[in-house]
């Protein structure tokens, strides 16, 4: 990742499908209320402020620390995001589905509890394989997910040489660019996720150092958010998976 000389990730703001899984682990229900499919969950109303207050993040920084392009996940919540974070900004954007969240599968929609009930032998499967190899059937592997974004960096640091670069994506995401950026291994990742909720609108990144290398700077942060008197949520997303 020499090439790029900054880059940062957002994960998207507070979703319907964020408040309606906190709801349905909180009532302790094996699924989750929602009839739109992944890919369409929309932003809360508060996720609509957290993505502007975003924008006003990127439009206040100095001319030769903004992003010179955006990547964004095509889901809905993440494209929202961005368009509110970009419509002043006069930063270009592309889509990219490698930017996607991770795909669970058959436990889409469940709560910890519902998987827990419905799929016993799959928690016992995932306990044996650890949480980065296991893949339930019809989803992704954390491993699957690294793969396709390891991809997704090689065409960046080709494409943009020596630019910075903003991604808007998932929480699932931002650990694992983290992962690959600064080569961490299998136990560090897995501690960093069970310690770690990434907020909502937060922002990560990285920049070059003196030898070119990217540098992590900043992560899961939300001060923008303060700074703006906009509420904070660090929310997991919509998949429980076994636990």
């Amino acid at each position: 990742m020499a090439e790029l000389d900054q880059l940062w990730i957002v994960r998207h703001g507070e979703s319907v499908g964020n408040v309606a899984a906190a709801k349905a682990e909180t009532d302790g229900v094996e699924s989750i209320d929602l009839t739109d499919r992944d890919a369409d969950v929309p932003l809360s109303d508060l996720g609509r402020e957290q993505a502007a207050a975003t924008g006003r993040w990127l439009t206040g920084l100095a001319q030769g620390n903004r992003p010179t392009v955006a990547v964004v996940s095509p889901y809905r919540r993440t494209a929202q995001t961005a368009e509110a974070a970009l419509a002043d900004t006069g930063i270009p954007g592309s889509v990219d589905e490698r930017l996607r969240d991770r795909e669970l599968g058959i436990l889409d929609l469940l709560t910890s509890l519902g998987v827990r009930k419905r799929y016993p032998d799959e928690v016992t499967r995932r306990n044996r394989l650890g949480k980065f190899y296991y893949r339930p059937p019809g989803g992704e592997s954390w491993a699957d997910v690294a793969l396709r974004l390891r991809a997704l960096l090689g065409d960046l640091r080709r494409d943009h040489t020596g630019e910075r670069v903003v991604l808007f994506g998932h929480e699932a995401i931002v650990l694992l660019l983290r992962y690959l950026i600064e080569g961490l291994d299998e136990p560090t990742l897995v501690r960093l996720a069970r310690e770690t909720t990434v907020a909502n609108c937060s922002v990560t990144g990285w920049a070059a150092d003196e030898s070119g290398r990217l540098r992590l700077v900043t992560f899961n942060n939300v001060d923008h958010l303060h700074r703006d008197h906009t509420a904070t949520t660090r929310e997991d997303e919509v998949d429980a998976e076994p636990v």
